[in-house]
């Protein structure tokens, strides 16, 4: 399938590793330029050099830290010298400390808001009046399926991470004039070093092996597996692409049938 995203520019936040990198190298496969940015220099600079060795689209990255005050503007001025505007902005963020709702600190909770939440929507309405003046755009948000079904021990998260799908839906209707969509994508459980780091902290709380916890994890999954980051990294480049241009304010799930809502 064409994809119709050839030249496109787009930016990955949090793309050193995990679901953001493999949605940066995805994209590039299909011709777009990306700029890469997170807190792991070195990672990004490798990711990079991956991406720019395969031929496709361009790629190049920014050092940039979500909690930081200047955050927004320097991906902002870095997207305009790097790449001469955008068109797609994927929204992603490490997801915060594992704890129950009485672990949510005041701290805690303005701390993980300022980087998952506030910063998010900040920089899209920095980048949404290029989008405009196109008439083409895509704001895509990785998520968490806590959005849908609050997963236990993870309590900041789960309160959170819904703020953005309440921002979305509301987002979609308003640019959708403008050939813009924004969309909500929701990881189950996608293998990656965030997933073996929260497996880590419930076999730590109740005395068990990791190994055992993550097969305990994949037999409630329909699949009977974790999900690879290329099959999640694939969805994600589909609902940014042309062909997906009338899909917009939905909240997709990529978990291999584990959610049970409808």
């Amino acid at each position: 399938m064409d994809l119709g995203v050839q030249g496109k520019r787009a930016v990955v936040l949090a793309s050193s590793r995990g679901l953001g990198r493999g949605i940066a190298v995805a994209l590039a496969r299909e011709g777009v330029n990306v700029l890469l940015c997170g807190r792991n220099g070195e990672r990004l600079a490798d990711n990079c050099a991956e991406i720019n060795a395969a031929g496709n689209g361009r790629a190049d990255w920014i050092w940039g830290d979500l909690t930081d005050a200047d955050f927004v503007e320097n991906i902002t001025q870095a997207a305009q010298d790097k790449l001469g505007g955008v068109d797609i902005l994927v929204n992603n963020s490490g997801g915060p400390t594992p704890g129950s709702t009485e672990d949510m600190s005041e701290e805690k909770l303005i701390t993980y808001f300022h980087s998952m939440v506030l910063q998010q929507i900040t920089l899209a309405n920095r980048l949404l009046p290029g989008m405009k003046e196109r008439r083409w755009g895509r704001i895509l948000t990785v998520a968490s399926s806590g959005v849908i079904e609050p997963i236990p021990g993870l309590a900041l998260s789960n309160t959170l991470r819904p703020a953005l799908a309440g921002w979305s839906k509301t987002l979609a209707s308003e640019v959708a004039p403008y050939g813009i969509t924004t969309n909500l994508l929701l990881p189950g459980s996608i293998h990656t070093d965030r997933l073996d780091e929260l497996d880590g902290a419930a076999a730590k709380r109740s005395g068990r092996s990791i190994d055992d916890i993550r097969a305990e994890s994949e037999a409630r999954i329909p699949a009977g597996r974790y999900g690879r980051v290329e099959e999640f990294a694939a969805t994600a480049v589909f609902l940014c692409s042309q062909p997906a241009s009338y899909i917009t304010g939905s909240v997709i799930r990529c978990d291999g049938g584990a959610a049970h809502s409808v």
